[in-house]
């Protein structure tokens, strides 16, 4: 679209929305997301920025009735390019709905709109003495909205599930820009066609979510961790099974190979014996006696075969391993400068394979590569590291991208387990699922946006016609 029909799209819309609800389109803060690195950076014609759900409908019914594509964004921490514009239209951005329209403590339950952020929701959670569970490794910056538009998942998914599994209703606006509620303070309902978990996962691309009714439960009384470290690859995942067959249930079970444990060796809380080339953490929760029992346990399973086993019981070093161990990814990014991380999923029994021709692909594509990841999930984060000023490498780290889906569906997994498709796994749908149950996923896209202006060109099926050219 022309500068001029952008000047007067912004018009038209502050005349909509108020005054400090639209931004020009070159905003740069709402061009990216979290794949910046991978040179993903797109053009609008506006930014939206409404003051509440109300207002977003507006937006929504302007924009169809104007033939404008609408980008829904939340905080930007998305790894699959989903909140990037692609060729014009206004991105919606939910920042500004912020509040808590509901807190009941003693029901174990929230209202919250969808810029509340994550890590927010989980403080006012634990100030009423309750626990809000999903934790993705981004719940500093993301909102809920973004997290419901992915499903997104984290380390204690694994005992607790990801975001779905703690939504009870959604309020969200469809195409034409009507306001919809499904679901709401219960916590049973099957009544109708799910269309609450339609809308979680569907990445913006069905409707816009605004609010949601989310559930809690009362905080464990403790919760204490275990980092064991292992020679190698197969005694590592060899003791990940062993924590399964022994029948504990922690909380979390993550890994980190060879290559994400030098990345962050220097910042680890305790000594690293030099030989040690994968790692295990595993989280015990409870009541103080529960986890106790539940540490012991593990602490017996892990110790077999381990050199080490680091087990903090102070409050202050059980957060320093939880920070360093949210730090790895950018540990890992730093070792380059760059990276291209995917988030497949294989079943457990075949992790390490996974973890081995991950760095068998980048070995075949001239690339150092690692993974770490949600070990009890199977869900690695597999990564390639870049030199962000080579185009070549970025071109070879796609390259092993596409071989590393390939490698998921090969083992029985899936090529997303906790990112979403948006606009960088366009297509590979096709290849994990059959025909027909492509076909009515594009279905369900036409049914919801006949038009296809809701974040065009995302979580595509079937690959698309050509690839879209993104600014760099």
């Amino acid at each position: 679209m022309a500068t001029t029909a952008s000047t007067s799209l912004e018009r038209d819309l502050t005349a909509l929305l108020g005054d400090g609800a639209v931004l020009p389109g070159n905003t740069r803060a709402y061009l990216a997301d979290a794949t910046e690195s991978r040179n993903l950076r797109g053009r609008a014609d506006a930014i939206v920025i409404p003051p509440d759900a109300e207002a977003v409908a507006k937006a929504v019914a302007w924009c169809y009735d104007h033939d404008v594509a609408i980008i829904p964004r939340g905080g930007g921490t998305g790894f699959t390019g989903g909140a990037v514009p692609l060729d014009g239209g206004v991105v919606l951005s939910l920042e500004r709905l912020t509040k808590v329209r509901h807190l009941d403590p003693g029901l174990w339950r929230a209202a919250v709109e969808a810029g509340m952020v994550t890590a927010d929701l989980r403080r006012r959670a634990r100030e009423n003495g309750l626990l809000y569970p999903p934790d993705p490794g981004s719940h500093e910056q993301s909102q809920i909205g973004g997290n419901i538009a992915t499903n997104a998942g984290g380390p204690h998914a694994f005992k607790y599930g990801v975001t779905g599994a703690w939504v009870t209703g959604l309020e969200f606006v469809l195409a034409p820009g009507e306001l919809v509620r499904v679901g709401g303070p219960i916590r049973k309902d099957v009544a109708g066609y799910d269309l609450k978990s339609l809308m979680i996962g569907s990445e913006g691309t069905l409707g816009v979510v605004t609010a949601a009714w989310v559930k809690m439960i009362p905080a464990p009384e403790a919760a204490l961790p275990l980092a064991a470290l292992y020679p190698d690859t197969e005694t590592g995942c060899a003791a990940i099974e062993a924590v399964f067959a022994s029948g504990v249930v922690p909380a979390a079970i993550e890994y980190l190979d060879e290559g994400s444990i030098e990345a962050t060796r220097g910042a680890f809380p305790a000594e690293l014996p030099g030989d040690a080339r994968f790692m295990v953490i595993v989280d015990a929760d409870g009541t103080e006696t529960e986890a106790a029992h539940i540490h012991a346990e593990l602490n017996e399973v892990l110790t077999e075969d381990a050199l080490l086993v680091h087990a903090p019981t102070d409050l202050k070093e059980i957060n320093a391993l939880w920070r360093w161990r949210d730090g790895a990814s950018i540990a890992v990014t730093a070792q380059r400068g760059g990276k291209v991380s995917e988030d497949i999923v294989v079943p457990v029994d075949r992790l390490q394979e996974a973890i081995d021709r991950t760095i068998e692909i980048g070995r075949r594509h001239d690339l150092p590569a690692c993974s770490w990841g949600h070990a009890g999930d199977g869900n690695l984060h597999s990564t390639f590291m870049i030199d962000l000023d080579d185009p070549a490498e970025l071109e070879r780290a796609e390259h092993a991208a596409e071989d590393l889906f390939a490698l998921a569906v090969e083992l029985g997994g899936s090529v997303s387990g906790e990112h979403g498709i948006g606009l960088v796994k366009n297509g590979q749908l096709a290849h994990q699922w059959a025909p027909v149950a492509v076909a009515m996923h594009e279905a369900i896209k036409r049914a919801f946006d006949p038009k296809g202006l809701l974040n065009p060109g995302k979580k595509l099926g079937n690959p698309p016609p050509r690839r879209v050219q993104l600014q760099t």
